[in-house]
């Protein structure tokens, strides 16, 4: 399962790819890149506090909740694109989280050294044991993704393939479409038009709901098919 900000839109989430989302107040350049991070940690630090405070106040939804519920039935694999904790907290038990986490800091000097986030608010006194700032562990644009082998590998063994609220234009998370084995049933949950690509249309179900109301649609159709 590949889920992104569509599926956390329904707690309160903004999404980044809509009118009303994230980039409309803050050009990517300026928060989400190594180079902004060098150029200005302040706005970089104030830009996520307020996307910690957000994902501190929001809860998980019916979604959520229905993709942990999904594991009565089958074994769940989730690979998330998004960095809130949401399916963790509705209690899913395999979670890969290709973009890092916004819970998490981690150090300038070592990417291994990992601090958890006491609150929502990080400061300039947040440092690592080099004494150097603490920066989001989040996986920025122009960054590798060092997770997606594993996450290709877990596609490659899929059944069942859902995807869940992304817009399939981030790359190159949304490459993990073509590792799903062409025996594999492929379901698209999304309100919206998606262009996908190298995927034969025959082979893709996309059921046109927001998260929470697909996913249920999602779950009664499998289980009635479930051979």
């Amino acid at each position: 399962m590949l889920t992104g900000a569509g599926i956390s839109k329904e707690s309160g989430l903004s999404t980044f790819r809509e009118q009303d989302g994230l980039w409309e107040q803050h050009a990517i350049e300026d928060v989400a890149t190594p180079k902004a991070w060098y150029a200005n940690p302040d706005l970089v630090t104030q830009f996520y506090n307020e996307r910690r405070r957000q994902l501190f106040l929001a809860e998980p939804n019916a979604a959520h909740l229905e993709v942990k519920n999904l594991e009565t039935h089958f074994d769940v694999q989730v690979i998330t694109q998004n960095v809130d904790d949401l399916h963790e907290r509705a209690g899913s038990k395999n979670i890969l989280h290709l973009h890092g986490k916004l819970n998490e800091l981690r150090s300038q000097i070592d990417p291994k050294e990992i601090h958890i986030a006491k609150n929502w608010k990080v400061t300039e006194k947040d440092v690592c044991s080099y004494g150097k700032r603490l920066r989001p562990n989040i996986v920025w644009f122009g960054e590798d993704v060092p997770l997606m082998p594993v996450a290709s590998e877990l596609v490659r063994q899929c059944d069942i393939l859902v995807v869940i609220g992304t817009s399939l234009q981030v790359y190159p998370a949304a490459n993990l479409l073509r590792d799903a084995p062409l025996s594999a049933k492929i379901f698209l949950i999304d309100p919206n038009e998606l262009t996908v690509r190298g995927i034969a249309a025959h082979r893709i179900h996309h059921i046109k709901e927001p998260a929470t109301k697909g996913v249920q649609t999602l779950r009664n159709f499998i289980l009635a098919n479930k051979s």
